[in-house]
């Protein structure tokens, strides 16, 4: 069974819509842990929209489980990644306009700068994934710069209309699992999940963690956070 890594953006998101205090992502990742998360995870964007420098100083000194910070290989972002050292980092690509991470790192085409990273970040003592698509050429190139762990995207399986497209997207990321995990790589998962499509990911063998952030906090909206992070649990089971 995957274990399930909360990503708390939005609720900072909520926050700097009225520049102010509440709610409080840091707060919020206590009732996470409390509800059985096993991982917390929290974005630094370059544009710092949602999550600031303060939050991830905070969430260092309180997450209980493990913090897993996103973040691009910009060199301001790897400096404080290597001066707060959370347990995991991700490193994801990241535009400016996009309203959320498109699409996976294409490490094949940049090898050098996100080596340069991940051996920068490693040496500090933290652990490194890479965010990726589920694409053949991509795990040889996470491979290839000595990556241990990937994270796959699977918005293209969440966002598939349709049975055929699901079916072809849902067999495509299963491939990926058994290839990646033949290459000896940890493989998370993560991105467009939410409590319709978790279960037949969840069902991979070969998934260490799904990390999962947007649906949780829109469900607590409604049923709040502890009951929400609880019903994902029990679907992922």
């Amino acid at each position: 069974m995957p274990k399930l890594g909360v990503n708390i953006d939005h609720v900072a998101t909520l926050r700097q819509a009225r520049q102010g205090n509440l709610p409080d992502p840091v707060y919020a990742a206590f009732l996470c842990e409390e509800a059985g998360a096993d991982s917390i995870v929290a974005h630094l964007r370059e544009d710092r929209r949602h999550i600031q420098d303060g939050d991830i100083k905070q969430l260092r000194k309180n997450v209980k489980t493990r913090l897993n910070l996103e973040m691009s290989i910009v060199p301001e972002i790897v400096k404080i990644a290597c001066k707060i050292k959370p347990y995991q980092v991700t490193l994801v690509p990241e535009r400016r306009k996009e309203l959320t991470t498109e699409g996976g790192l294409n490490v094949a085409d940049n090898l050098r700068k996100i080596s340069a990273s991940l051996l920068k970040l490693r040496e500090s003592g933290i652990r490194v994934s890479l965010f990726i698509d589920p694409d053949k050429k991509q795990i040889d190139s996470a491979c290839k710069i000595g990556a241990k762990i990937i994270e796959l995207h699977t918005g293209r399986y969440a966002d598939a209309k349709g049975i055929g497209q699901k079916e072809e997207s849902f067999s495509e990321m299963q491939w990926a699992v058994n290839y990646a995990n033949l290459q000896g790589l940890i493989v998370n998962a993560g991105h467009g999940l939410d409590y319709a499509n978790v279960r037949q990911i969840a069902a991979l063998n070969g998934i260490e963690e799904l990390n999962i952030g947007y649906s949780i906090i829109c469900k607590a909206l409604y049923v709040g956070l502890y009951k929400a992070v609880r019903e994902m649990q029990r679907l992922i089971k």
